[in-house]
């Protein structure tokens, strides 16, 4: 059985963003929302400190090679032709035993990664986090809001007290 987020004492820093699940990909100019999304991520970079590697699907138009790059502080990797982003959080996810961070909508990458141990977070919420921490006010932002990132009290168990997944969401958005 895997390990649950929190458990073991493992320090939660390294972040997974699957790229254009977090953009989107109707835009006019990809690249220049690619861009975009680098410069945010490394502006959250240097507020917060976290190690965050950034995946993009390269299966349609890439290299033959994963290829992947350094950029102002995020590790940037291009999934090879005929891979795709997920393929690489996947492999990243089960290769480095760690409690990842993974920022993605995809159902299926989030099932994975609660599956081994990583706690997976919405792009929606990630972004939200993301503009409150580069927030040029003062640096700080409003503590979550608990109700908000909870789930309902329609789940199964004593409906006062959380499940360790929503307790291990709740501790990564804190942290995020």
């Amino acid at each position: 059985m895997p390990f649950l987020p929190g458990e073991g004492g493992c320090e939660i820093s390294s972040i997974i963003v699957d790229g254009y699940n977090l953009t989107g990909i109707n835009h006019d100019d990809l690249a220049a929302e690619r861009e975009k999304l680098i410069r945010i991520l490394s502006g959250y970079r240097k507020v917060k400190d976290h190690d965050i590697t950034l995946v993009f699907d390269g299966w349609k138009s890439g290299d033959r090679r994963e290829v992947s790059v350094k950029t102002a502080g995020i590790r940037i990797i291009y999934s090879r032709l005929g891979e795709t982003a997920d393929a690489v959080i996947k492999r990243m996810i089960q290769t480095d035993k760690r409690e990842w961070i993974v920022v993605s909508s995809d159902r299926d990458i989030a099932s994975y990664a609660w599956s081994h141990g990583s706690v997976a977070v919405a792009g929606t919420d990630f972004r939200l986090l993301v503009g409150k921490a580069s927030s040029p006010v003062s640096g700080d932002y409003e503590p979550l809001d608990e109700d908000e990132y909870c789930g309902s009290a329609e789940n199964r168990g004593n409906p006062r007290k959380r499940s360790r997944r929503e307790k291990a969401l709740l501790r990564v958005l804190k942290k995020l």
